[in-house]
């Protein structure tokens, strides 16, 4: 209970961070009950329960995500020295730290849980009969076993992803650059290969209507959107070594070598930025062709996965933020007027942004093609 008394005596900011891990793990767990509640719901469910449990897998990776996000945050930023004086080393933190993220995710399952029973009639009220009263299977029993194991995924795997910190190896030097961006170029290549040369297939329905994939155009979406993840620190590296070559000013300096320091924490959420880009434009692009408007579900789950990105990202910044806190302290001491600091941010998330768009619009081209064609 230690990591969660000190959540008890945190800021607004970590209890918040915390209140949305259960959020999101409330609503994937509503997601995964109600692919369950269809499967009872209907007599047959055949492909159409897995297929709904499958697409599930995408808001569960975002949510180990975020949670995992917050969980690492939490103990990274406990005061080691006092930690220490207790016997509390860096594994045990860290393994604290996974306890409290998974009883956090279990909090957000158990009131998923508590809702769907409500909804369903389970509690003493009336079942719901609305527009998503189908994936409820109101009137059937519903599987304890088969309900645990589905609201175990979340909690299980962000304590995992946690743990699992302890046994990766020590940050490089600061002045290393990160080597993910060649391979994640070669990830991305291979993806959208993949999916332009996939041909058009029913192996795995879209939700809400929207047509069939192929399984290569899903295995070509996850290795490019992985790509993208891969090389965002190598591609926030570079542009901070483009920023301070040939003789760069004051505003340069401190832009180029700022994005060099802060590549390992901002990059792969802005590739996970990129990647979540580019599936929203291939949607789109599938939708406007169908013509079919998405459902209850799938708007949910859309949505769900884009504050799970959203959060990841803030969460990111506010550690660059935090980090940079006596950096800019030091800045201020020796002179530094507080537009250079202002110049030198906007100029950072310029050149981030003038490299980051326009890569997103290119794969998400070649993304939309197997719909297109």
């Amino acid at each position: 209970m230690l990591s969660w008394r000190m959540v008890r005596g945190a800021r607004i900011g970590a209890m918040g961070r915390w209140l949305l891990v259960v959020a999101a793990a409330g609503g994937t767990g509503m997601l995964l009950l109600s692919a369950l509640g269809w499967a009872l719901g209907h007599a047959q469910p055949g492909a159409s329960a897995e297929v709904r449990l499958v697409w599930c897998a995408v808001p569960v990776a975002m949510t180990v995500q975020v949670a995992a996000m917050v969980g690492l945050a939490q103990p990274l930023g406990w005061p080691g020295s006092g930690l220490a004086g207790v016997g509390l080393g860096r594994k045990a933190t860290l393994l604290i730290g996974a306890a409290g993220t998974a009883l956090a995710c279990a909090l957000g399952s158990a009131l998923a849980l508590l809702l769907f029973l409500y909804l369903r009639g389970d509690l003493g009220g009336v079942p719901y009969t609305g527009s998503a009263a189908g994936v409820l299977g109101a009137g059937h029993r519903l599987p304890a076993a088969g309900a645990g194991t589905l609201l175990a995924v979340v909690p299980l795997g962000a304590a995992a992803a946690v743990a699992a910190r302890v046994w990766q190896p020590p940050a490089p030097a600061p002045g290393a650059g990160p080597a993910g961006l060649p391979w994640g170029v070669a990830l991305t290549a291979v993806g959208l290969a993949v999916q332009v040369a996939a041909p058009h297939g029913d192996a795995l329905p879209l939700p809400s209507g929207l047509g069939s994939v192929s399984a290569a155009t899903v295995a070509g979406w996850v290795v490019a959107s992985a790509g993208m993840v891969v090389a965002g620190p190598g591609l926030v590296f570079l542009c901070g070594r483009l920023l301070a070559l040939h003789r760069p000013g004051a505003l340069r300096l401190l832009s180029g070598r700022a994005l060099q320091q802060e590549a390992r924490r901002i990059g792969r959420p802005l590739g996970l930025l990129c990647a979540t880009a580019t599936a929203t434009l291939a949607a789109y692009d599938l939708q406007h062709g169908s013509g079919h408007r998405l459902g209850p579900l799938t708007t949910f789950a859309a949505a769900l996965v884009g504050v799970c990105v959203l959060a990841v990202a803030g969460t990111a910044l506010v550690e660059v933020a935090s980090a940079r806190g006596r950096s800019v302290a030091a800045l201020r001491d020796i002179g530094a007027s507080p537009a250079l600091l202002r110049g030198a941010l906007a100029l950072r998330t310029g050149v981030v942004l003038a490299v980051a768009v326009p890569l997103t619009a290119v794969v998400a081209a070649f993304a939309t093609v197997p719909a297109t064609r």
